[in-house]
This record gives structure tokens, C-alpha cells and sequence, in this order.
């Protein structure tokens, strides 16, 4: 298997990738949607089982579908807040109340 995290931009995706039967690993910088997709195929037309993770993006869409054609697996995470941005929020909330 592949698994693949991928930093996501509007006009890029950076990747960070382990074949998890030879433990080889890589990282390269995939332009959109050309490069990217020529990479995601070519993987595909390998019959390489592949894991993708990444934080959810409105931008993703082309993406998304593109590995739900070639098959991959996507799993998506959300962006977690911050310990100091929930203190903050919470204070505003109390400031607001009282």
C-alpha cells in the first residue's frame, strides 16, 4: 500500500508518500491540475493500493473525484483549534455575558 499525505493548495499539493512493502519514502511538489493528476493516475495504472489523507478544502473537489474514479481511498480531516484560540473564544463569551 501507499499512503500518501498531501498538503493541500488551490494550486499545488505538497506530498509526503511510504510504500509500506519496500518502506520507501518520498516527497515531491505536485502542480494542479496537470502534475498532479498525471502522478495519481500513473499510480493507478500500476494497480498500487493507496491511501490519500489530507485536511478538508473547498478547492478539492477535482481532486476528489479524481481519486474516487481511480478507486483510492481519501480520508479527510478537519482543522483542529487551538488550545489558545478556545481560550480566547471562551473569554469573549464570558465578556459578552456579562
Amino acid at each position: 500500500m501507499i499512503i500518501i499525505g498531501a498538503d493541500y493548495h488551490p494550486s499545488f499539493q505538497q506530498i509526503a508518500f511510504v510504500d509500506t512493502e519496500t518502506g520507501e519514502l518520498q516527497e515531491r511538489r505536485l502542480e494542479h491540475p496537470e502534475e498532479a493528476e498525471k502522478f495519481y493516475r500513473d499510480l493507478g495504472a500500476q494497480g498500487a493500493c493507496v491511501r490519500v489523507g489530507m485536511e478538508a478544502s473547498g478547492h478539492a473537489r477535482w481532486f476528489e473525484r479524481l481519486l474516487s474514479e481511480l478507486k483510492f481511498e481519501l480520508w479527510i480531516g478537519t482543522q483542529r483549534r487551538s488550545a489558545r484560540s478556545e481560550y480566547a473564544s471562551r473569554r469573549r463569551i464570558g465578556r459578552m455575558r456579562s
